[in-house]
């Protein structure tokens, strides 16, 4: 595996410079981070980058739900050989693309080393084409998505207010810090009741990882609780789509500007894909 992943290395130098990757992951389910990712994708591209939407949950992806999207394949169809990766990429909105996952995912520790080159180098390719890959996690601090976080440029963590929420957000972050991750974490307080609340959320946050973690949290933003996004959600459209000149895309096109001004790229030129293969050998 050590040798696959030099000679990755050698590809990666003689190529452009490859698209930047965040990773948006928290610690729990319920908080809304596939909202998140997908409206926050949508406003990327509608800036004119070029983005790639990756569903990274290993087991309950659900982009394809939120996106309206019917995906017959997915990842885990490409580990079989039964697809190539780009016969399974989905176009959206604002000329958005759109990997759907699945279990296939899990497989990624257990395939042959061959099997992982082919697979990463096919992602890397994506990479080298694209401007933005934004990869949407599972919940939880799982071994794989911990490995995607780790690859990534910048992590962004979603959060709402509740103390559970929280705690478990602190305890993704932990994780990251202990394992030595190098690029920024932000933070987005989702599901507010005002943007001070969501300002306070984050506070707690950044001065306990301060003084645990000697660690410096970024705050990305506070998006309010809205029915409107509710009423998106039940329509199977992202909100910045069905109510664009609503308060909350609004608050997802802030988001996307503040991120896309932070310097992400700590890791050179050595692409996420090419680095995945470490953290998942």
């Amino acid at each position: 595996m050590g040798n696959h992943a030099v000679n990755l290395k050698q590809v990666s130098e003689s190529r452009r410079p490859a698209g930047r990757v965040l990773a948006v992951t928290s610690g729990k389910g319920g908080v809304g981070k596939t909202n998140v990712s997908t409206n926050l994708a949508l406003c990327l591209a509608a800036a004119g980058k070029r983005v790639l939407l990756l569903d990274a949950d290993i087991s309950l992806g659900n982009l394809d739900l939120v996106m309206n999207i019917r995906s017959k394949y997915n990842i885990s169809h490409v580990l079989s050989g039964y697809k190539r990766l780009e016969d399974i990429i989905q176009s959206g909105p604002e000329g958005l693309r759109i990997i759907c996952g699945a279990s296939g995912l899990d497989q990624l520790a257990d395939i042959s080393d061959y099997e992982q080159h082919r697979l990463l180098e096919h992602l890397a390719g994506l990479q080298d084409e694209t401007d933005v890959i934004l990869v949407d996690t599972a919940a939880g601090i799982a071994s794989s998505v911990v490995s995607f976080c780790m690859a990534a440029d910048q992590v962004l963590v979603v959060t709402t207010p509740e103390a559970a929420a929280m705690t478990d957000a602190y305890g993704m972050i932990k994780v990251l810090v202990r394992k030595g991750y190098e690029g920024p974490i932000s933070v987005v307080v989702n599901m507010a009741q005002s943007v001070a609340e969501g300002k306070r959320t984050y506070q707690r946050l950044a001065d306990v990882a301060g003084r645990f973690l000697q660690a410096n949290l970024y705050y990305a933003g506070t998006l309010l609780k809205d029915e409107r996004l509710c009423r998106a959600v039940r329509a199977r459209t992202p909100v910045v789509l069905a109510y664009p000149k609503s308060q909350i895309t609004s608050s997802f096109t802030a988001l996307a500007a503040r991120l896309g001004g932070l310097q992400w790229d700590k890791h050179g030129q050595n692409g996420f894909f090419r680095r995945l293969i470490r953290w998942l050998s």
